[in-house]
């Protein structure tokens, strides 16, 4: 067949059979939509009036993974509900925000807590899926380093693939490199694991707004860094000499 002849028959198929017809002759696998061709959500609300938002999933795994550093003298962002969720043999559960109607323990913008919150004072600082919302994000990661204890853990996620926060600013949406990069600057000296959790199908689910219920255990820990549901970040302050 002549490159004429096959640009004839694309432009009269148009570029949807012309696609299609591609597929079919290489094999390839064709989408059935059904109700997945929409251009709204399943939910508005990340999926939470239909269960538990997917990102959950993977943000649980994390805490319960690590529940042995959330001990001690704690401080979460916001409220310390994952604190009391996921601590253990905790001495004092401290909060700080900028929004008075959290009733932090430390109100004050996390980025200019010099003054506020003391140095040194924390084993464990939880930042729960609260990274994106942090406008000047590096300094904000900066004073979690400075008010843990030597020999101290943050832990903190990061959103990927899921909507945009309708009722505040969302600014960082970043990959697992990302990530990295950023806390390998902020965190200099420090043991730091930067982890990507996800894969498309979750990726999918998360941004229709579906419960992570309504997927099987094994679709949502099929792993694809390519597809960042949920973005993880551990970091250990160095003991002191």
């Amino acid at each position: 067949m002549t490159s004429a002849l096959t640009h004839r028959l694309k432009s009269l198929a148009g570029p949807r059979w012309t696609t299609r017809a591609r597929c079919l002759l290489r094999g390839l696998g064709v989408p059935r939509w059904g109700n997945l061709r929409r251009t709204r959500p399943f939910s508005d609300r990340f999926g939470f009036d239909r269960g538990t938002p997917v990102d959950r999933y993977y943000l649980d795994a994390f805490l319960r993974a690590h529940r042995a550093w959330i001990t001690g003298d704690v401080i979460e962002i916001q409220m310390p509900q994952y604190t009391e969720r996921y601590g253990h043999d905790v001495r004092r559960a401290h909060s700080v925000d900028i929004s008075p109607r959290f009733q932090p323990t430390f109100l004050c913008d996390l980025a200019r807590a010099d003054r506020v919150v003391p140095s040194d004072a924390y084993d464990c600082f939880l930042l729960p899926n609260s990274l994106c919302n942090l406008r000047d994000v590096e300094r904000c990661l900066r004073q979690a380093l400075r008010v843990i204890k030597p020999g101290g853990v943050i832990l903190a996620t990061a959103a990927g693939f899921v909507p945009l926060t309708p009722d505040c600013p969302d600014y960082w949406h970043l990959s697992a490199a990302g990530w990295e990069e950023i806390a390998c600057r902020v965190w200099p000296g420090c043991d730091v694991q930067v982890k990507s959790h996800g894969n498309c199908l979750a990726g999918v689910a998360a941004m229709l707004g579906l419960a992570w219920e309504e997927l099987a255990p094994a679709e949502l820990d099929a792993a694809d860094p390519r597809y960042p549901v949920l973005v993880s970040l551990t970091c250990r302050k160095p003991a002191a000499a």
